[in-house]
């Protein structure tokens, strides 16, 4: 048995955790599986004979644990500077406070993860009665 260890950015959640290692267990030749959301970090004990790190790595890769995790940046433009109305994000700084304290914020559905979220489909909506 041999042990890799990989970087995962990515892998910030239980829920990823738990998908990370469903993942890695459907591949012949894992026999173990560690994986922290806390340190993002995966590791991995497998049979060489059955399995090599490279596979074990493009697994991982294809899954998107092993990207850099995006984060929106703030623009410094107002919401409604696009002269549409329409918002995505209102931020309110207070003059007694000198930073920002509150955020607010309005999304519509649109059929996609709202935040990049490795191993995780489309969102479905449930209609009542269902």
């Amino acid at each position: 048995m041999e042990k890799v260890s990989f970087n995962a950015p990515a892998l910030y959640g239980d829920h990823h955790v738990s998908e990370a290692r469903r993942i890695l267990f459907e591949l012949s030749g894992v026999t173990d599986v560690y994986a922290s959301s806390a340190f993002h970090v995966i590791e991995v004990t497998y049979d060489p004979a059955k399995i090599d790190a490279e596979a074990i790595q493009a697994s991982l890769d294809e899954a998107g644990y092993l990207n850099d995790l995006p984060v929106p940046a703030e623009s410094g433009i107002a919401a409604t500077a696009d002269g549409k109305g329409i918002f995505f994000r209102h931020t309110t700084a207070y003059e007694q406070a000198q930073q920002v304290v509150s955020f607010a914020q309005t999304v519509s559905y649109s059929g996609r993860p709202l935040w990049y979220c490795p191993g995780m489909g489309v969102i479905k909506r449930i209609a009542e009665g269902e």
